[in-house]
């Protein structure tokens, strides 16, 4: 393990490149930092955060554990740095984050591998962070990270449980073109959907429910045997699969290893319930399988399969009836994930703005932020055309029947 401070000389650098000891110039130490390459080490210190501090359901453990076995790519490096404060010695926040070859350069970026909507650290509790303290236990972080030609860290909440989250607060973050959704959850849950969904949700969820009733009854179902996990897996599996397909769209799901960090975090998860599957149930059929993480208070919704020959929506029916079974058990707040697509409007959901972090400390790392930064603009200018789009799309279709 490597441990050093954030203070540093100051370095001059041109062209927007950065070294990991700029930032810290002319502030007093006020952090530490240590850099651990195994899970092991550091896994007491992360069980007592996930605890008693403040961290997304995205950073459990056994999510990130599976992450770091499963999905990491070949040759990737785990870096997870824990900050301590230098004059107490106390642990402040950890950071889950990895190394890798990409585009003829080397990156470091968050644990994630696709899997984590959000990025944000580990933090020991629910202090008050503030732009200076951030970026000074940034400079801690950077200066104990390996050799890279830049960092790229995307995700990142503005808040983590009502907490600010110091990446978000650093001067080198910025916002990104990715927002986020959810609803606040609160009363009875049988009046949930008319108090704080839009009318014309709230109508539509109704008359779908009257609909989807007609088939031999209507109900949602809890994946709470290891059975009914796979069932409903599997289910969830075909029927996205197959939604993907006819749209023309990639999905991850299509990658047999992400497959199976889901499934085996799906079954691992009905011990303390941090994963949770549901199905949507009329008659004998399941009309819709939703995948969900959950973390005090807050039920994160992350894949979603639909029947669309069914009489009546159901992805939206399966969203209400879900809302309305976390509010029955406690639930505050119902997270919609990451994503501008129009349904999470029609629902009522607010959103706010992801931030991302994007650093460049060799001329190597500054092209490739130039290249990714380049076709982000193109996909978005393409998506900001519907016509354009609409023939994109059918394009992909044709290519992928040709297979």
């Amino acid at each position: 393990m490597w441990q050093a401070t954030g203070t540093a000389p100051n370095t001059d650098l041109s062209d927007g490149l950065l070294s990991p000891t700029a930032a810290s110039a002319g502030t007093a130490a006020r952090f530490k930092a240590r850099l651990h390459t195994s899970l092991d080490t550091v896994k007491p210190l992360w069980l007592r955060f996930q605890a008693d501090g403040v961290c997304t359901a995205h950073q459990h453990y056994a999510w990130v554990e599976g992450i770091a076995k499963r999905l990491m790519p070949k040759g990737a490096e785990l870096l997870v740095v824990e900050v301590n404060d230098a004059a107490t010695g106390a642990p402040v926040m950890l950071l889950p984050l990895m190394r890798r070859r990409a585009l003829g350069h080397s990156v470091i970026e968050w644990l994630s591998c696709g899997v984590c909507d959000y990025s944000a650290p580990l933090l020991a509790d629910d202090r008050a962070w503030t732009r200076q303290g951030a970026d000074a236990a940034w400079a801690a972080v950077r200066a104990v990270l390996p050799p890279a030609d830049r960092i790229h860290i995307l995700g990142i909440p503005q808040q983590i449980q009502r907490v600010a989250n110091p990446l978000a607060l650093l001067s080198a973050a910025h916002d990104s073109l990715q927002i986020t959704s959810g609803l606040v959850l609160h009363g009875e849950p049988e009046t949930l959907i008319k108090r704080i969904c839009r009318p014309s949700f709230a109508k539509s969820f109704h008359k779908h429910c009257r609909r989807l009733e007609k088939l031999g009854g209507l109900s949602l179902v809890e994946a709470d045997t290891p059975a009914l996990t796979e069932t409903l897996f599997d289910t969830l599996l075909e029927l996205r699969l197959k939604r993907f397909r006819e749209l023309g769209r990639f999905d991850l799901l299509t990658q047999e290893p992400v497959v199976d960090f889901y499934r085996d975090a799906a079954l691992h998860g009905l011990a303390d319930g941090s994963v949770r599957i549901f199905g949507l149930r009329g008659g004998e059929a399941w009309l819709a399988v939703i995948y969900v993480l959950v973390r005090k208070g807050t039920l994160h919704t992350l894949l979603l399969g639909i029947d669309q020959n069914a009489v009546a929506p159901p992805g939206l029916t399966m969203f209400g009836k879900l809302m309305m079974w976390g509010r029955g058990h406690g639930f505050d707040y119902f997270d919609l994930s990451v994503g501008s697509q129009g349904y999470k409007e029609h629902i009522g959901a607010t959103s706010s703005v992801l931030a991302e972090l994007c650093q460049s400390m060799t001329l190597r790392g500054w092209g490739a932020t130039a290249y990714i930064s380049l076709r982000c603009r193109i996909e978005l200018f393409i998506r900001s055309k519907p016509r354009l789009l609409k023939a994109g799309q059918g394009l992909v279709r044709g290519l992928r029947r040709l297979r």
